[in-house]
């Protein structure tokens, strides 16, 4: 392939803010995030968030921001008067859209009274409370900072708060965990009538405790009866898998998370934080800010670290492995309207994939078959 992309007309912009500190860093995260050893410097983190703004709003010029994603770490370490301070300043540079969905990742354990209700009036609409687990002995090997107790309490008081529109995020393949234990965390997640589920596999990543210390983790056949089961739990309960670790209730699903997947553009701010945007050559690039938060609050002006166009070879790839992570796929012409390349480059792939019964006709979805081994089929691309 030879042929340079041009991406005619630019995708949904959305924005995501990273705050890098938490309480104690857990066994399994490869997250950016750090302990906070000493008090958060909320004002010097606005200003630098702010600073870097400044450096890359051509970005965003012209461009509504559909949506808003603050992620971490550990985001409800900060108050409601950092938030209300920082959306009153994004406000001012971007044009947000009058119903953006504006989300907060909350820990259970860093949620004193009056935290939600603070989070609400200033402009955040929507949580994703990391419970993880309501298992005493599988919080206790995930190294979280709440009990059961805890988690319950931060979801009612999401609910009295008035946040309608929230998501419990679940962990399961926890070590030692049966098939009932993971039901049983369902059962208590949907006691409170979540509109949606993060529902994923534990996974051992590099540069995590777990990784250097692997627990004993479910077998294959295990962790086939736990999806299995918790799958159909959810389903008779009225949750879609739209896509592979996500659930939600008819028409609730995370519009930030679907413009992830649907190779959409969105712009990055705070330590670590990865953006992509599509330019106005045509071409689109990825970048990402610098890591570690003392260098990111000592900088000046931009903190961006680091970025690449996207290679014309690199974007088939790129973008499958984003469309084919939803249950229902998308359509043919997407692939064109967010690579800039026509279906023809990857129409002899498709072609054999659907021959293999991995793909369905007429659009860009694996079937069942091509679920189970999503890898393998994204290797093709390669």
């Amino acid at each position: 392939m030879t042929a340079p992309s041009t991406v005619a007309v630019r995708p949904p912009l959305s924005l995501y803010l990273h705050v890098p500190w938490c309480v104690r860093k857990c066994p399994y995260c490869d997250f950016n995030s750090h302990v906070a050893r000493q008090e958060i410097p909320e004002t010097a983190y606005l200003k630098s968030m702010l600073e870097d703004l400044d450096q890359d709003l051509a970005f965003a010029k012209d461009r509504e921001i559909q949506t808003v994603f603050i992620g971490g770490g550990t985001p409800s370490l900060m108050s409601g008067e950092f938030y209300r301070n920082l959306f009153r300043e994004l406000r001012a540079r971007l044009d947000l859209s009058a119903d953006a969905e504006i989300t907060l990742e909350a820990n259970p354990g860093t949620l004193e009274q009056g935290r939600f209700e603070a989070f609400r009036q200033a402009g955040i609409n929507r949580l994703s409370i990391g419970v993880q687990s309501f298992n005493p002995a599988h919080l206790k090997t995930l190294g979280r900072i709440h009990d059961s107790d805890a988690a319950h309490r931060a979801i009612a008081a999401a609910r009295q708060a008035g946040f309608d529109n929230f998501n419990v995020d679940l962990m399961h393949g926890l070590p030692d965990q049966t098939p009932e234990n993971a039901i049983a965390d369902l059962e208590a997640a949907l006691s409170h009538s979540p509109p949606h589920v993060s529902w994923y596999q534990l996974t051992l990543e590099p540069n995590t405790e777990f990784y250097s210390r692997p627990p004993d983790l479910p077998d294959d056949d295990r962790l086939w009866d736990i999806y299995r089961q918790g799958s159909a739990f959810l389903r008779r309960h009225g949750f879609q898998d739209y896509e592979v670790s996500a659930w939600s209730q008819p028409g609730m699903a995370s519009r930030h998370n679907l413009n992830y997947w649907m190779f959409g553009d969105y712009l990055a701010l705070g330590a670590g934080g990865h953006g992509k945007v599509s330019l106005a050559d045509g071409s689109i690039r990825r970048y990402w800010k610098t890591r570690q938060p003392d260098a990111y609050l000592n900088r000046i002006g931009s903190r961006t670290a680091g970025s690449e166009i996207i290679d014309v070879n690199e974007l088939p790839l790129e973008f499958l492995m984003n469309a084919l992570r939803l249950s229902e796929g998308v359509n043919e012409e997407l692939f064109t309207e967010r690579t800039g390349l026509p279906l023809s480059s990857v129409a002899v792939k498709l072609e054999q994939l659907r021959e293999e019964k991995l793909l369905e006709r007429d659009r860009i979805q694996a079937t069942d078959l091509g679920q189970r081994y999503l890898n393998s089929l994204l290797e093709r691309f390669l």
